[in-house]
C-alpha cells in the first residue's frame, strides 16, 4: 500500500481509494470499504428449537430468516454486544455465550468483520425493546432450520455462516 484517501465518511462507513502495488504486479487504485467497529450474531439453541428472526432486507428487497445480530458499540465487548443484540431484538436473555468464528466476509472489499457466538438456552424478559428489527421472532425446530437452509430462506451471509458453522463445529 503506498496511501489512501476517503471518498466518502460515516460513523457507520467508509469509501477508500487506496493506492495498492502487487508483489511484482501492477501499481492501481482499489475501492475499500472500511467499518469501524466488528458485527455479532448469535445463534441460540434450546429444546424448541433455534431463535431465529423473520425479517426484510429493503437494501435487497427481500425476506428471510435470520439470526439475532448487529453492531459493537464503542467500549463494548464483543460477548456484550451479542447478548445485547439478541435481548433487544428478540426479548430473551441468553445464558452463557461461546464463541464460534470471527471472519471477514468480503476481505477483497471490505474490513468488516463478524465475530459470531452461540448460547445454549434463553429466559424471555419481555417483548423486543427493537420491534422494527423484524416481522416476528420464533423458535424453529432443529430439523427445520436445515429445511430453510436448503430451500435458502436463510439469504444473509452471517446468518447462513453462523448456523452452518454451528451444526458443523458449534
Amino acid at each position: 500500500m503506498h496511501g489512501e484517501r476517503s471518498l466518502y465518511e460515516s460513523p457507520w462507513v467508509s469509501l477508500r481509494l487506496v493506492d495498492v502495488e502487487v508483489p511484482g504486479g501492477p501499481r492501481f487504485d482499489h475501492h475499500v470499504v472500511r467499518t469501524p467497529r466488528p458485527a455479532v450474531g448469535v445463534v441460540v439453541t434450546g429444546p424448541e428449537g433455534v431463535l431465529l428472526l423473520w425479517r426484510h432486507r429493503f437494501i435487497t428487497g427481500t425476506w428471510g430468516w435470520e439470526v439475532p445480530a448487529g453492531g459493537v458499540d464503542a467500549g463494548e465487548t464483543l460477548a456484550d454486544a451479542a447478548a445485547r443484540e439478541v435481548l433487544e431484538e428478540t426479548g430473551w436473555a441468553v445464558g452463557p455465550l461461546r464463541r464460534l468464528v470471527g471472519y471477514h466476509p468480503t476481505n477483497g472489499l471490505s474490513s468488516q468483520r463478524f465475530e459470531l457466538f452461540a448460547a445454549d438456552g434463553a429466559t424471555h424478559v419481555g417483548e423486543p425493546s427493537d420491534p422494527g428489527e423484524s416481522s416476528r421472532v420464533e423458535w424453529v425446530p432443529v430439523e427445520r432450520v436445515r429445511e430453510l437452509l436448503a430451500a435458502g430462506e436463510v439469504q444473509d451471509g452471517m446468518s447462513l455462516t453462523a448456523l452452518l458453522w454451528w451444526a458443523c463445529c458449534g
